[in-house]
């Protein structure tokens, strides 16, 4: 069994944080975002691994290699240009040799794949889409099927108040080869026009609606509540290491964190590896990404702070606020909420 990662756009709802990252590769809770969705792949028996890069392709590559680690194949294909999902699927079409998942690489969900190939082996025809029901369908893709599960429509974003169905696309696939037959070259949506030509000429997808755990996770406030979902257990990564005694719960901290006994830290804070935090310091609700300092009476509270941000002495950093990577904030320096500062500038204060 194969599988795609559709790991090609640059995260520009993630900014500042994506400039030096690519979207796939900003840790949650320590490991890269793609790491753990790799780690469900193999979970489910899945280790031939298409990965359809376009942004910053070489940091994926030089962290994962070719998949040996992590008891996988991996196979790099990168695009020129943005090519839309469908056209990246067509790009790797020669590599696919039979039904294959797709996956979007900003989602976070529990799913469990085996149970959805099960599905689409008793149900037959191109494929399976799987679906969620949300409160607001407003604001994503509608799909419609009828009582046997058989979609018979796409509606994108309808306007509010006139949703046909509370059911969205929730991003992964699962398709036999011959869908790719029906792309044609260049940049295409499968969302807004293959799976539709396709249904239009008759050919069969099931929709497969789940209430698992699911997280669009391309916007930082989405980013933080995926840490706040693990942190409370509506969603599992495996066993977390307690944090120390002198950390509020909950909270995640990495390997080699040096925290002063009187920093407060906590509920909420995710600390990564190789970050010093200074005596009176504070960190609430906020993620912290590796090698960030914290000095002594620095506050923080529901920011997030990317690789080797140095924070000065009673420097306060306010809610909403993301800071990029290797930001130096003076002592002193008041952050105002929802600040976004990078390439060592100051913005918004």
């Amino acid at each position: 069994m194969q599988a795609v990662i559709l790991v090609g756009g640059e995260g520009t709802r993630l900014r500042p944080l994506t400039y030096g990252t690519p979207k796939p590769m900003v840790p949650l809770l320590g490991v890269p975002f793609l790491e753990r969705t790799l780690e469900r792949l193999r979970t489910a028996g899945v280790e031939d691994v298409i990965l359809a890069a376009g942004y910053l392709p070489n940091a994926i590559e030089d962290h994962l290699g070719d998949g040996s680690r992590l008891g996988m194949h991996l196979t790099y294909v990168v695009e020129e240009t943005p090519l839309g999902t469908a056209g990246a699927l067509r790009n790797v079409a020669d590599l696919i040799t039979g039904a294959f998942f797709v996956l979007n690489g900003d989602i976070l969900t529990g799913l469990d794949l085996k149970a959805m190939l099960e599905f689409h082996r008793r149900k037959g025809g191109l494929g399976v889409l799987h679906l969620i029901r949300v409160e607001d369908p407003s604001a994503f893709g509608c799909v419609v099927h009828d009582a046997d599960g058989r979609i018979e429509a796409f509606v994108e974003k309808p306007p509010a108040g006139e949703e046909p169905t509370d059911e969205i696309n929730a991003g992964t696939y699962l398709l036999e080869r011959a869908v790719l037959d029906a792309i044609p070259p260049g940049k295409v949506s499968i969302e807004r026009t293959t799976f539709p030509q396709l249904i239009a000429a008759g050919e069969r997808f099931y929709a497969y609606t789940t209430s698992d755990y699911w997280l669009d996770v391309g916007r930082p406030e989405q980013y933080v509540q995926a840490h706040r979902d693990i942190l409370d257990g509506k969603l599992s990564v495996g066993t977390l290491a307690e944090p120390p005694a002198n950390v509020r719960k909950p909270s995640y901290v990495g390997l080699d964190a040096s925290i002063d006994e009187s920093a407060t830290i906590g509920p909420y804070a995710i600390i990564g590896a190789r970050v010093k935090v200074g005596p009176g310091a504070i960190v609430r609700d906020s993620i912290l990404w590796n090698d960030v300092i914290v000095e002594a009476g620095a506050e923080i509270d529901g920011a997030i702070l990317a690789d080797r941000v140095h924070v000065g002495k009673g420097a306060q950093i306010g809610t909403g606020s993301v800071i990029g990577h290797q930001v130096e904030i003076d002592s002193g320096t008041r952050i105002a909420p929802n600040s976004r500062l990078s390439d060592h500038e100051v913005a918004n204060i």
